[in-house]
């Protein structure tokens, strides 16, 4: 495993037309519920630093009942979570405590690693904590109750190209979106990118980790972007998750601890993360190459993020009488990438005590490649044959746009457009 600590910043050779840029990655099941107008996310989004890239991932934005599941989806909900994200990242005001983030053991290994990653940020030669950048909405996209959306600033808004979303359903009767995947694909400058969100299969019992495995090579295999046009200038960007140059796999993945309750509780009151990291499910199908080979994760030094009672911080396993109702803990949320040009800088968990998840974030080094000189116009994505206006049900529909990606991808750039309208400043 890669040590999500130890990274150090990666300077570009003089010549090379790299560019270093920071992503921030986050991950949350929210457990149904719909965020109120009070909740803040500012300290989740932009400390230590605000990042260049955001890749924000939720599941269960809506209750996982059978309206949801099967009829026509709830796109409420995630507005809202829109508007909060926005709001976080386009509100210059810095009223966040850096000293929480300097003293919290939950969320750092030991104090050196604050000040090496302070000293790195400022040695940037930009003052991160001082900016007044601008973010616009480059790509979302829900299924059911995953919702994935990417956000950059506002100044790289014009070299994001090749947008492209796909969903894989791998919940009920194996394909309805209660369980599976929300994709993006895109293309910054030179260099192309996939975030895979997911919510894999459910459940604690003795073999429940071969379901999410096959979840995870079900996602692999179909998710598929497709070309809607072909380009003289530009090459066609990636058709599957893999061929990516760089690639982001975030979400509830649902692996659990091969222990037993009483096991775990003994573990979890000495705070002991490693010996029961040595029970996760995830590292060990992952060491056996029966999953994510050749993936990456950070080292995990905070306590297990599911399952929490509501608005506590103890688990219902310290509460519950009933066994059918003890969850045993376990890092059911996590973030894995694969890459050469990633760099993980940290990777902790926040403390909200909004749902019975609590959610994962990380900050990554990103190297992107700038060498090409004919980047196309983030139009040259759409269809020949689909002009750039407002959509309709009816256009939705027409023989025109003959794929629903195609039409998304149209929903995509109108969204981009609308985003960075919205993010000039107004006096």
């Amino acid at each position: 495993m890669m040590d999500s600590t130890s990274g150090m910043k990666k300077k570009s050779a003089p010549g090379t037309g790299g560019l270093e840029l920071r992503m921030f990655v986050g991950t949350w099941n929210v457990g149904g519920k719909s965020p109120n107008e009070g909740l803040n996310l500012r300290n989740w989004l932009t400390c230590p630093s605000p990042a260049d890239i955001y890749v924000i991932g939720f599941q269960e934005i809506v209750p996982l009942n059978a309206g949801n599941v099967l009829g026509p989806e709830d796109s409420g909900p995630a507005a809202k979570w829109l508007a909060l994200i926005r709001e976080a990242l386009n509100t210059n005001k810095c009223d966040h405590e850096m000293s929480h983030y300097y003293t919290s053991k939950k969320c750092r290994q030991n104090f050196s690693e604050f000040l090496s990653l302070d000293e790195e940020l400022d040695n940037n030669g930009e003052n991160y904590r001082k900016s007044s950048r601008r973010y616009c909405l480059a790509a979302s996209k829900q299924m059911v109750g995953i919702f994935l959306s990417v956000w950059v600033r506002a100044d790289l808004c014009n070299h994001v190209t090749n947008l492209k979303v796909s969903s894989v359903g791998r919940g009920i009767m194996g394909y309805l979106g209660n369980k599976g995947s929300t994709s993006i694909s895109m293309t910054l400058y030179n260099t192309t990118f996939c975030f895979v969100c997911t919510h894999l299969a459910s459940g604690e019992k003795f073999g429940d980790e071969l379901r999410r495995n096959l979840d995870v090579s079900e996602i692999l295999k179909k998710t598929k972007f497709c070309h809607s046009f072909k380009s003289l200038v530009h090459p066609l960007s990636p058709e599957s998750i893999l061929e990516h140059d760089n690639i982001i796999w975030l979400g509830d993945l649902n692996y659990r601890l091969a222990a037993g309750y009483d096991d775990t509780h003994e573990l979890l009151k000495k705070n002991n993360w490693q010996a029961l990291l040595e029970k996760d499910q995830l590292r060990i199908e992952q060491k056996a190459g029966r999953v994510f080979n050749g993936w990456n994760e950070g080292n995990i030094y905070f306590a297990p993020t599911y399952k929490y009672l509501t608005n506590s911080d103890h688990y219902v396993a310290q509460s519950s009488q009933s066994k059918e109702k003890r969850r045993t803990p376990a890092w059911c949320d996590r973030i894995l990438w694969k890459g050469e040009g990633l760099n993980q800088m940290w990777y902790v968990r926040g403390e909200s005590r909004f749902s019975d998840h609590r959610p994962v974030y990380s900050l990554f080094s990103v190297q992107v490649d700038m060498k090409s000189k004919n980047i196309v116009p983030s139009t040259a994505t759409m269809p020949i044959c689909c002009p750039l206006k407002p959509l309709t049900n009816s256009s939705l529909s027409s023989t025109c746009c003959a794929t629903k990606v195609q039409a998304e991808e149209q929903l995509l750039l109108l969204t981009r457009a609308q985003s960075c309208l919205d993010t000039v400043p107004r006096f």
